[in-house]
């Protein structure tokens, strides 16, 4: 997970518009979202896309499969790994 003080949070926006994807059940998962998935190293797994991967609702936000989208990761209260980039955020990647 992100060192934050206080929370992260990754937000799917239309890359097309840059605004919220409508009509979409969520928008974003965070570190506060209700039965979000910590693995046992303490890192967290999150999947964008149409559909959830089987079993993995709880850390999936929707995505419109006739549109491109960007996410937007934000860390409140990040902690100095943050600013001085001995933690850096993963890539994200494309999964079949």
């Amino acid at each position: 997970m992100p060192p934050v003080r206080q929370y992260w949070s990754a937000t799917v926006y239309d890359r097309k518009t840059h605004a919220l994807i409508r009509e979409m059940q969520h928008a974003s998962r965070s570190s506060q979202s209700p039965g979000l998935e910590v693995n046992a190293d303490g890192t967290v797994d999150l999947y964008f896309g149409p559909t959830a991967p089987t079993g993995k609702d709880a850390n999936w936000t929707p995505t419109d499969p006739a549109g491109m989208f960007e996410v937007l990761f934000r860390f409140y209260g990040p902690t100095e790994a943050v600013f001085n980039k001995t933690w850096v955020l993963p890539n994200i990647e494309h999964l079949p």
